[in-house]
Parts: C-alpha cells; structure tokens; sequence
C-alpha cells in the first residue's frame, strides 16, 4: 500500500492519510511518466547552458589574453626606455614641457638642449621620470603603444591662425627663453 519508507513514516505520525498517500504516490508515478517526454527539452537546455557558458569562458580568457599581452608590451616598451635612455643629463639649461596638463620643467645640459629643441631627441615617461630618447625610437614605441612619449618636436606648426592677426607673419622659435 506505501511505496516508501517516507510515506510510512508520514501515517505513522498521523501527518498523512492513506487517501493522502495513494494521491500522493499516483501524483509521482504521473510526474514520472510525465517527465520522460520532458527529457528532451530538459537535454537541449542543458546543452545551450553549456555553449553558452563556453562562449562566455572563451570570452574571458580572450579579455585576459588581451590584457597579458597590454602588460607584457608595457614592461617590454619601458624595457626598451630604461636601456636607450640618454644618461648624465643633468645640467643649467631649462627646458618646459606639459606632462598631463602642467607645465614641467627639467635642468638639462646644452648638448641635451639643442638636441630636444631640433627634434632629435624626444622626452619620454620612464615610471616617475622622464627619459630622453632619441626619435627613432620613440617613432617605433609610439606605433606599439601611445602614452609613453610626453613630448615630440612636430614637423609643421599645428596652430592655427587668424587672418587678421598682425601678427601671423612672425613665428614664435620653440626655445624662446623668457
């Protein structure tokens, strides 16, 4: 009459009837019979979760891919400063230049000096300092990746001027020295 020790437990502690239990048992061989059809949609949900947490998986670790190789071209491009940076800099010789929107000023030799202002050395961020490059290089860093070089002598003057300015026959020198 009960199928299950359960269910025997349930009228021996006077919860459930024997209608109650009959019901019961007849409801659960109906879900069984019942759920045999379901196995087919129960499978191909399954198998979609399963793509789609693998589309998602390869999601990630294509983000972390992406992100090792931004690091690993970091450390190389700041590799590269460290070693070609020009060395015994230092100097009387002012030099201006704008790192994040603030004017900074650097002592430099004169030799580093006229080199900067003819455009063969360019300035560079080497963690909290700055490096001095020479262009070539800083052309090949600034293809790899942007944000390392601060400063590079622009072949053509970028400013625009106004047409009624009496002024715009004279060009302002780069290393003019107030």
């Amino acid at each position: 009459m009960v199928k299950n020790a359960l269910q025997a437990q349930l009228l021996k502690a006077g919860l459930v009837d024997n209608k109650k239990a009959k019901k019961l048992t007849k409801q659960a061989q109906h879900e069984q019979r019942a759920g045999l059809s379901n196995d087919a949609e129960i499978k191909a949900k399954i198998a979609q979760d399963q793509q789609q947490k693998q589309e998602r998986d390869q999601q990630l670790n294509s983000e972390k891919q992406r992100q090792l190789e931004e690091k690993t071209l970091k450390a190389n491009i700041i590799q590269m400063i460290g070693q070609h940076k020009i060395k015994d800099t230092d100097g009387d010789s002012i030099y201006q230049f704008i790192d994040e929107n603030k004017i900074k000023k650097v002592y430099i030799n004169q030799q580093i000096y006229n080199a900067l202002v003819s455009g063969s050395l360019v300035i560079a961020k080497e963690n909290e300092q700055y490096a001095y490059l020479p262009k070539a290089l800083a052309d090949r860093i600034e293809q790899k990746m942007s944000g390392f070089i601060l400063w590079k002598k622009s072949e053509e003057n970028q400013e625009t001027t106004d047409e009624e300015d009496p002024y715009a026959a004279y060009v302002i020198p780069d290393d003019l020295m107030w």
